[in-house]
């Protein structure tokens, strides 16, 4: 990194000594942040010295769109033939040093590779500035004028009347400190005071107060944070509070909390997707279920069902994130179905580490998923490569989890006997539950609901992904609210969905940003965004 720093200074260091002598003539030509300088020059003051003690090429950088020279090609001991003897060809880019002429110029690089991960500076130590984030609006519900509006002269708040029940859910992954600082590679282009709980806090807090939803659901919540500060906080706004913590060791889980004023809670149900007497689902992730009646005047409203986890990472391990969502989509059934045999309002958020588009996602969102042949590794659409990778058992889970391929809860059919006047036996069937019939072994899974995410994940105009998260690996989208709506696709674009009728429709959604966006305020955290994802933020409106 010195020999670098030399170079941008326009000095080498000599192979002995200490001393330093120019690297560069004084007529070099500066292009912005980057510099130019004569071919000959360059070869005239690297003469007779070793390339890789002078001065550190960025060749690392991936993105570089024609060659660099760099130090891991060559050993300490060897001069590149193609600097010096005209004719011979750079065996690694495959251009020829007789195609300079003497009026070429070598372009130097201005990005500095991180010496311990070797990041461009473009994603390292950015100015610091507030991300902008903007309300879209879809107050339109009518199928031929539905638009995605600004938030400029458009008011379509939250209101309540006799025929109908707005409100608004926030979906968010705060980033337990915990897992933080097992991973804080991931953090390696962040200010080290910004990863301090007590910077973070503050701020994720202040996030909450200013968006002001009416239902949070947030994800790696660490328990003893919960206890000491964040739950007491939340109570001070008006929310109660549910939370569930991942099973084993793990110290963080699921919170859903919810203003008294809108709602009353009618259960809680918990979801743990461990389960000692099946080898398959032996990892600590959770979900959490709760049933919501809304306080309107009334009185006469369906409840609404809220759900909230966060599946398992591993992106080689698509059968277990299959079945964890099953296992919420059977308690989502439990708890939502009601007495006429159809389903109440749901509400679906997370982090599900997948993205659009992906096995998983498309089986969220289609109800249907035939996963004959699927390699383990692309359910999630996180690893890009199925080499190597097994491929998805049928059934993917056993019967003894008591989860159908419809993802309901299959009830054993009991016999239940009873004495009669003559002392004879009979069976009778005790039908308490939802009953469902031996299957066939089957490679298609099912569910009963109808579910549209909130988000479209790509910029209509230009094509550009949205992320909801970004770190020092990636930045993707792996977080959604999902919800129960009739949905058409308007104009047959990307992310053109929109609820229409039906269900509970969706008035507007806090905006997204895209990768590049993020990285002009030093990707995630910062100094104004104390996690690395960002809130996800919906309005709703049921009909009464």
């Amino acid at each position: 990194m010195e020999a670098w720093r030399c170079v941008r200074r326009g000095y080498g260091r000599c192979v002995v000594g200490r001393g330093r002598y120019p690297m560069l003539p004084h007529h070099q030509k500066s292009l912005g942040r980057d510099w130019t300088t004569p071919w000959e020059n360059l070869q005239r003051c690297c003469w007779n010295r070793h390339i890789s003690s002078c001065m550190r090429w960025p060749g690392h950088y991936s993105r570089a769109p024609y060659p660099y020279f760099s130090s891991r090609h060559f050993s300490l001991n060897w001069r590149p033939p193609c600097l010096f003897e005209s004719g011979t060809q750079f065996q690694y880019w495959n251009w020829r040093p007789d195609n300079l002429s003497q009026t070429s110029l070598i372009h130097l690089s201005s990005y500095i590779m991180n010496s311990e991960g070797d990041e461009p500076s473009s994603k390292r130590r950015k100015h610091q500035g507030t991300i902008k984030r903007h309300w879209e609006y879809l107050c339109n519900h009518n199928k031929e004028k539905t638009k995605i509006l600004g938030d400029k002269n458009i008011d379509c708040k939250c209101e309540d009347s006799e025929n109908k029940f707005d409100f608004s859910v926030m979906s968010y992954n705060i980033l337990s400190q915990n897992l933080l600082e097992d991973n804080s590679h991931l953090y390696r282009h962040c200010r080290r005071p910004v990863l301090h709980w007590s910077f973070r806090f503050p701020n994720i807090l202040k996030e909450i107060k200013h968006f002001d939803a009416d239902v949070l659901c947030l994800q790696e919540v660490q328990e003893d944070h919960y206890g000491t500060e964040i739950r007491p906080s939340l109570e001070s706004l008006g929310y109660h509070c549910e939370y569930k913590i991942r099973t084993g060791r793990k110290p963080d889980g699921c919170a859903i909390c919810f203003k008294h004023s809108k709602f009353s809670l009618l259960s809680v149900n918990p979801v743990e997707f461990y389960r000692p007497d099946v080898p398959l689902l032996d990892r600590d992730n959770v979900g959490l279920v709760l049933l919501l009646q809304p306080k309107i005047a009334s009185g006469a409203s369906p409840a609404i069902c809220i759900a909230n986890t966060h599946l398992l990472y591993n992106p080689r391990r698509g059968d277990i994130k299959l079945t964890q969502l099953a296992m919420l989509l059977a308690e989502i059934s439990s708890v939502a179905h009601q007495k006429d045999g159809s389903f109440c309002p749901i509400v679906m958020c997370g982090d599900f580490n997948s993205v659009p588009g992906s096995p998983l996602y498309s089986f969220i969102k289609e109800g249907k998923l035939n996963y004959e042949g699927l390699a383990i590794g692309k359910v999630s659409g996180q690893e890009q490569s199925s080499r190597g990778q097994r491929i998805l058992s049928i059934p993917i889970w056993p019967p003894n989890l008591g989860i159908s391929q419809n993802c309901v809860y299959e009830v054993q059919q009991v016999p239940k006997v009873e004495k009669t006047d003559s002392d004879q036996t009979q069976t009778q069937l005790d039908k308490t539950e939802v009953l469902v019939t031996a299957e066939k072994l089957s490679s298609n899974l099912q569910h009963h609901f109808s579910l549209s995410s909130v988000y479209s994940h790509y910029f209509p105009d230009t094509g550009i992904p949205e992320v909801t998260t970004c770190h020092s690996r990636s930045a993707i989208t792996v977080d959604y609210i999902f919800y129960s709506a009739e949905k058409e696709d308007v104009a047959g674009q990307p992310g053109a969905e929109v609820a229409l009728v039906g269900g509970l429709k969706l008035l507007g959604r806090l905006s997204l940003l895209t990768e590049q966006d993020l990285w002009t305020v030093n990707g995630l955290p910062n100094e104004n965004n104390s996690s690395d994802h960002l809130p996800l933020l919906a309005k709703f409106r049921l009909e009464l």
